[in-house]
């Protein structure tokens, strides 16, 4: 098993970021300060298929994790990105049990899933397969993203679904489809957080969260999370600048 899903699996706090930027350097400079993993975005950002390899190549100069959030259910995507070298897969809108069971299925192999066998990078394009083989089942990292209403009501199914490494809150959508958004759905949003967060604990699943800032980890890991993805390379990027900027205007 890898180091990565070890420490998933054995809820230590890890806290990665979304890379967002479609270029290599970025996701070189990103690990280089040190994350526990990285989640290079594929769906809501400008990265497609061809650019994935080389920005799992960018992670791993620095030895850091590097998994895909792929942009929908699509077994071919999910097969794609882990042939790749992806240490894992964030499978986004996962709002039903069988979702869950087909995401399982997309990302392990026979006989636990139906993952099709290929010489990509990870089998050292064709020359490791057998090694690949052995290993893949038990290293690669699988997080499903609840963050529908339809999710929510059916949380208790989706969490019992064996093979899931990770139970992924996305806040943003949720709020959203729970009719939660804002400051005056704030208290909606926490309870369905909670209730998602308590099922997956029960279940004996990691939890994990995006969170835009470090402000309330602790609010959160006293709540069951371990697992926590902070805003993404391009947020970083965009409040770092706006700092020093107001900085030399002031001084």
């Amino acid at each position: 098993m890898s180091d990565f899903r070890t420490a998933c699996l054995g809820q230590q706090r890890l806290i990665g970021t979304f890379a967002a930027i479609p270029h290599p350097v970025a996701v070189e400079v990103v690990s280089a300060a040190g994350p526990d993993f990285i989640c290079i975005d594929a769906e809501h950002s400008q990265i497609g298929r061809e650019l994935i390899e080389n920005l799992i190549r960018a992670a791993d100069v620095h030895r850091v994790p590097a998994m895909v959030r792929v942009p929908g259910h699509a077994p071919e995507s999910i097969a794609g990105v882990l042939d790749a070298g992806a240490a894992g897969v964030l499978v986004p809108r996962v709002s039903t049990a069988a979702h869950a069971r087909a995401a399982v299925a997309a990302t392990r192999y026979p006989p636990v899933g139906e993952r099709g066998v290929g010489p990509g990078r990870a089998a050292g394009y064709g020359y490791r397969i057998p090694d690949y083989l052995k290993s893949a089942n038990e290293s690669l990292v699988l997080a499903i993203q609840i963050e529908t209403a339809e999710g929510l009501a059916n949380v208790e199914e989706i969490v019992a679904v064996e093979g899931v490494d990770v139970i992924f809150i996305g806040p943003g959508d949720l709020s959203v489809s729970i009719n939660a958004l804002g400051p005056d759905g704030a208290p909606r949003l926490e309870t369905a957080i909670l209730e998602i967060t308590q099922a997956a604990t029960r279940a004996g699943k990691t939890v994990g969260i995006f969170r835009p800032s470090a402000d309330d980890v602790t609010k959160w890991s006293q709540a069951g999370i371990s697992f926590y993805i902070l805003a993404s390379d391009t947020m970083f990027l965009g409040a770092s600048l706006a700092v020093g900027i107001t900085a030399a205007r002031d001084a």
